[in-house]
């Protein structure tokens, strides 16, 4: 025990010392949140729509007004003709063409029925998707008004009133769901390259040979190598957690000290993962490099932007052998949710075997390496 706290003071006075590293291990994940949480989402917010009115009546100019009112649609204009509002979607300058018939207003009144064509720029398939919804849910109800317009006395109102109530995110807010994912991301990071970094610096300054000759045990050394960077991870996720309080209102809805035993077993995995990467390479170069692989195939695949379930077969394989995903999932249950234990046991369970597995290999490696 006496040994390892040795080597627990050399690294912490070794990582303190480099006044370079302390922006880096506490300052950047906090922008990293701040910017993150704003700018990774899903959410179309700004379609701009160019009219193409043909008809220009009461109707059709109320229909207008209900795009114009939206939240999720931006007005670009007016287009005299379909050629011009064509050249708009090709010059990027608007996503949408709202075009309404002649006669819209003649035909609603008298033949009960009119076209509305909506034109939606589709490079983006996802994004032209939730335009279209958007755009289909205000003429279906444009439509609903109408028809109870025209025949009061059969709907003293709309014919159905519908109440919605959303669960752990009543606003459908999308930084509530990425924040909880990103903060996974963030300590995921740290813990990876300050590990995946450190063991490489001391071959690289020659002091590996002088630990080498010492009485030290290897599970020591690697202990040793490893708490550190856990404690400095722990306290990355405390500030990301204020964070997400204080400055997104996401307070955690679970218990907070489950929260970071499951945390703790999880950066094990992390570090172990990086010290591993370590024992294979010779600079920290090439540490960076193999890290940032894994690191882009763990994010993608680990269901922080795209859900699990709609991969492929074949990926959705490999997902489970993705620690983060495991993890994003857990973290979201407790801070949303605020699930227990009994709710991700199976998740934690895999975790903790995935923890001791890459523990154990990284010993190992470093043990041939020696």
């Amino acid at each position: 025990m006496r040994t390892v706290l040795y080597i627990l003071q050399k690294e912490f006075i070794q990582v303190f010392r480099d006044k370079a590293m302390l922006p880096i291990i506490f300052i950047v994940p906090v922008m990293q949140l701040l910017v993150l949480s704003y700018t990774a989402t899903f959410e179309i917010k700004n379609t701009r729509f160019v009219v193409l009115d043909h008809d220009k009546s009461v109707l059709s100019k109320k229909l207008v007004s209900k795009f114009r009112g939206s939240s999720f649609f931006s007005f670009a204009g007016d287009a005299t003709n379909y050629e011009e509002a064509e050249q708009a979607i090709k010059k990027n300058q608007t996503d949408q063409i709202l075009i309404i018939e002649p006669d819209f207003e003649k035909k609603l009144n008298q033949e009960k029925s009119a076209k509305v064509q909506v034109v939606t720029n589709a490079i983006n398939g996802s994004a032209a998707s939730l335009m279209y919804a958007y755009a289909a849910s205000i003429v279906s109800d444009f439509n609903r008004e109408i028809i109870v317009e025209q025949t009061p006395l059969k709907n003293l109102g709309l014919p159905i009133r519908v109440r919605s109530s959303y669960w752990y995110n009543p606003e459908l807010n999308y930084i509530t769901f990425m924040v909880p994912g990103i903060l996974v991301l963030l300590v995921t990071i740290i813990g990876m390259f300050l590990s995946g970094m450190n063991l490489v610096k001391e071959k690289e300054i020659g002091t590996i040979e002088q630990i080498n000759v010492t009485p030290i045990k290897k599970h020591q050394f690697i202990i040793g190598k490893l708490i550190p960077f856990w404690v400095i991870a722990n306290v990355d996720l405390v500030i990301g957690l204020l964070l997400a309080r204080f400055v997104f209102n996401i307070p955690v809805a679970g218990n907070i000290f489950l929260l970071f035993f499951v945390a703790s077993i999880y950066l094990v995995v992390v570090l172990s993962f990086g010290l591993f990467i370590s024992t294979l390479t010779n600079t920290m170069q090439q540490s960076m490099f193999i890290s940032w692989f894994f690191l882009v195939v763990f994010i993608l695949m680990s269901g922080l932007f795209t859900p699990v379930e709609s991969m492929p077969g074949w990926a959705q394989v490999i997902v489970k052998f993705n620690p983060v995903s495991y993890f994003i999932r857990i973290n979201r249950m407790i801070m949303l949710k605020g699930s227990g234990f009994t709710d991700f046991q199976n998740d934690f369970w895999i975790l903790t075997a995935y923890a001791a597995a890459m523990f154990i290999f990284s010993t190992a490696r470093y043990r041939k390496t020696v």
